[in-house]
């Protein structure tokens, strides 16, 4: 395997910094579709706008999806793409890392 460059980690790293993407993508990861209300009682603490703003920028990069249904009044649904689907082994494995710290 070879060894990643620093700049691709940080570029990595850049994807998915913030408070709470990681947090967001745990949750749909949890729940493959959920609503935009359904994520904010998911992520107590995260105002409407924090959320907004993160789930447009990881729909930008592609980790997540939007689906809009034409009712009144519209009901937004979020899931995670192929792409982001991809970061379920990374999020595993950081999480079994953190387990096995002192």
């Amino acid at each position: 395997m070879t060894p990643c460059t620093a700049e691709e980690i940080a570029a990595a790293l850049k994807l998915l910094e913030g408070r709470w993407k990681l947090m967001i993508v745990y949750c749909l990861f949890a729940q493959p579709i959920m609503r935009f209300s359904e994520l904010e009682r998911a992520n107590p603490g995260i105002s409407q706008k924090m959320l907004a703003q993160q789930l447009r920028e990881l729909e930008r990069v592609g980790i997540v999806g939007r689906t809009i249904h034409p009712e009144v009044p519209p009901r937004v649904e979020y899931f995670l793409t192929e792409h982001g689907q991809g970061l379920y082994p990374v999020l595993d494995a950081l999480t079994t890392w953190a387990r096995q710290q002192p």
